[in-house]
């Protein structure tokens, strides 16, 4: 098979869909690999080390959609790759097509298949290809919370973890998941007063068990989640409903009533935002003030530290994208449940159910052909 990776065009996106070694591993199995020119040099993977891996490198995105039939990228394609996208190209990446109708009707429009890494499952009804940015986003949201409640960011002025006699700024975390989790164990790091928030019950006790001598871990109720955020200095916006829009947790009214300079981060804002004031911003411009609350809701959170997610990410993807490769795309899906669950778009129709209904578009059932 073809294999294509277009360099990313978001802003500050400085993630590569494959690296030199994941390259490697294609071209050894008899695959063509296209890299444009520079798609890793943000992150200091040079031309010369993908010719090395044996990928031909390609001088413009074009050349890429034309000769490629699996597109592998980060981030959700931007308007103007979805217009370059044909009904022969397969394109595994992130979609987050529940808060990006817009998109979905682009990548329809394109008679693509478009594989979405955070709605593949695996056989315990995990997300494996989001996990490791969840495990990069719940870790850099306690940095990125702890420099946007310095006074020069806005904020209440509030070291994490306080100094000794002083004490430490409370952290409210919602939700108990990846990203989650990973946040506590940062917040619990710098010493500050953590409380985290969970439905589930297995996942309270499990998590109980793990932090439950240096943290709070409580059942999430409306009336419990209002009285810590109102108390709260920095609140980490973690709830992940796979492939659906994120409930809204923190509404606009409840910010009239917390602490001036207080922080909000939503590392949900890919699927719409836990917090009813967020909107998506990125890493040139990353916060913004309502009510006096400072909001970080950076779009693509673990772009920020890009090559620890690029390595990270590839880890998780390549096997997939090897089967993909190997079997083409019906095969591998076909076989594959888990991977089935991570195609979003095909034959012009949404055919995941849970997307079709966040953005309200119609439904259509998909069988592969083995």
């Amino acid at each position: 098979m073809h294999i294509g990776v277009p360099k990313e065009i978001k802003t500050r996106e400085y993630r590569v869909g494959l690296t030199p070694a994941s390259v490697a591993e294609l071209t050894r199995l008899g695959h063509a690999v296209t890299v444009e020119t520079q798609a890793g040099a943000g992150i200091s993977l040079d031309d010369d080390q993908y010719r090395a891996a044996g990928a031909k490198i390609a001088k413009t995105a074009d050349e890429i959609f034309a000769e490629a039939e699996l597109i592998v990228k980060v981030k959700e394609p931007q308007l103007p790759e979805c217009a370059k996208l044909k009904p022969h190209h397969t394109l595994f990446t992130y979609l987050h097509l529940a808060a990006d109708k817009p998109q979905a009707e682009a990548l329809c429009r394109s008679g693509c298949r478009a594989i979405a890494y955070e709605t593949v499952t695996s056989p315990k009804g995990h997300l494996p290809l989001l996990q490791p940015m969840s495990e990069v986003a719940g870790r850099m949201s306690i940095q990125v919370g702890a420099h946007a409640l310095e006074k020069t960011a806005g904020g209440r002025g509030l070291l994490l973890g306080g100094v000794p006699g002083v004490a430490p700024a409370k952290v409210v975390i919602l939700g108990g998941g990846v990203a989650g989790e990973n946040a506590l164990q940062m917040a619990i790091g710098v010493r500050a007063d953590v409380t985290l928030f969970e439905k589930s019950i297995a996942r309270i006790t499990e998590l109980d068990t793990l932090y439950g001598k240096d943290a709070r871990i409580l059942y999430s109720t409306g009336a419990a989640v209002r009285e810590a955020v109102l108390d709260a200095d920095l609140v980490i916006g973690a709830v992940l409903i796979p492939g659906a829009a994120a409930p809204k947790l923190v509404t606009r009214a409840m910010l009239k009533e917390m602490k001036p300079g207080a922080a909000l981060v939503d590392i949900a804002i890919d699927q719409g935002g836990c917090f009813e004031t967020s909107h998506p911003t990125t890493h040139d411009d990353p916060t913004y003030e309502v009510d006096g609350i400072v909001h970080y809701c950076v779009a693509n959170m673990p772009g920020g530290v890009a090559r620890t997610s690029t390595f990270a990410l590839n880890n998780a993807t390549l096997p997939f994208t090897i089967a993909l490769a190997q079997k083409g795309t019906d095969r591998a899906l076909a076989e594959d449940p888990h991977l089935m669950n991570g195609l979003n778009i095909a034959n012009g129709k949404v055919v995941l159910k849970v997307v079709a209904d966040a953005i309200d578009m119609p439904y259509t059932a998909y069988t592969p052909a083995a």
